[in-house]
């Protein structure tokens, strides 16, 4: 999800869910140890609960970077183990390193040695064409064994040749039975399965043979998909607002912005899901992606498109008096289970 779950994403699903644990964007140690820390790992405090997922292979770089995310208040430290791109491999780390599991276990043991926060890793069920239960089980043990408790399973295969990252989210077949099976011979440790899952009903339908379950493109996609979780899966009351309160709780977020010198469009890009399903929904994300209105202040773009969508006008049509929208919620207190995005 690099590029996709920035903070502005994060806080955005924060108001559609109080409980489900959230995930950054991968960052690299690279990025941490020689760039702009602050740039990366700065977020909104009602993000939490909030994990942080680290792409390396160093495994004293990880344990710096795991003190760094430790420091600014991260609830988990996430090692990827599943990103198939071309620009991971080269840097030695993702899906690739499912290939050295003893590698993995020692970066595991030195993050768990560096902070007391839960240290979880993602992969994948195997890589390359080579669908081995043998190999993906083999890796859990191994890892396991360097202190790993969670794990979240991309339930296809790695491609690492031939093929773009996103065909390496279609192609290879999805085998969910796979992440069951683990849970079955590893009963000890805490399964998330991740690949696939659209619905509710998805997600619930996993949950009787894993722990917990990752939704990535999907709830970035229909974000309103989210604020039954709360009720549905953590028993708990539903911190939704009316999808006229979130816009309106995200205008006052990118006011906030644009008062920080960031252009509200760094925030806007990530609502454009929400109206989906609704009458007039495409109207008034065209209305949100005019570039012609950048220049207007937030509020003056929400009015414009909710009056596109209601069809009183047409996009690119600017105009004045915004409204001043109410404070967005913060999330509940309380545990949670890792139903999360990513």
């Amino acid at each position: 999800m690099m590029d996709w779950t920035d903070r502005h994403c994060r806080y955005f699903h924060r108001l559609l869910t109080t409980r489900a644990r959230l995930y950054t964007e991968m960052v690299t140690t690279g990025a941490l140890l020689h760039g702009d820390v602050a740039r990366h790992l700065d977020f909104d405090p009602v993000e939490q609960p909030v994990a942080l997922q680290l792409g390396g292979s160093d495994p004293s770089d990880l344990a710096a970077c795991a003190r760094l995310g430790a420091r600014w208040g991260y609830a988990e430290i996430n090692l990827n183990c599943g990103c198939p791109s071309e620009r991971v491999q080269r840097g030695a780390f993702g899906a690739c390193l499912m290939a050295e599991p003893a590698l993995v276990a020692a970066c595991v043991r030195a993050m768990r040695d560096a902070v007391a926060i839960p240290v979880t890793v993602k992969h994948r069920i195997g890589i390359d064409r080579f669908d081995s239960y043998a190999f993906v089980r083999d890796f859990v043990g191994t890892v396991a064994d360097g202190g790993c408790e969670v794990f979240i399973v991309h339930a296809r295969n790695a491609w690492l040749h031939g093929i773009s990252p996103k065909e390496n989210r279609e192609l290879p077949p999805l085998r969910h039975e796979v992440v069951a099976a683990l849970k079955k011979d590893f009963p000890a440790l805490f399964f998330v399965v991740n690949g696939g899952v659209r619905s509710g009903d998805d997600i619930e339908a996993h949950l009787a043979s894993v722990d917990g379950v990752m939704v990535g493109r999907s709830a970035y996609h229909q974000p309103w998909d989210l604020v039954e979780w709360d009720a549905r899966f953590f028993a708990a009351p539903s911190g939704a607002m009316s999808r006229d309160a979130v816009e309106e709780a995200m205008v006052e977020y990118m006011e906030r912005l644009v008062g920080r010198g960031e252009p509200w469009s760094h925030a806007s890009r990530h609502i454009l899901g929400l109206r989906n399903g609704q009458a007039g929904a495409r109207r008034w994300r065209q209305v949100w992606s005019d570039s012609r209105l950048k220049g207007e202040a937030p509020a003056t773009v929400s009015r414009l498109a909710r009056q596109a969508r209601a069809g009183a006008v047409t996009p690119g049509a600017a105009s004045s008096a915004p409204a001043t929208p109410p404070a967005p919620r913060p999330p509940a207190p309380g545990r949670t289970r890792p139903l999360a995005t990513s």
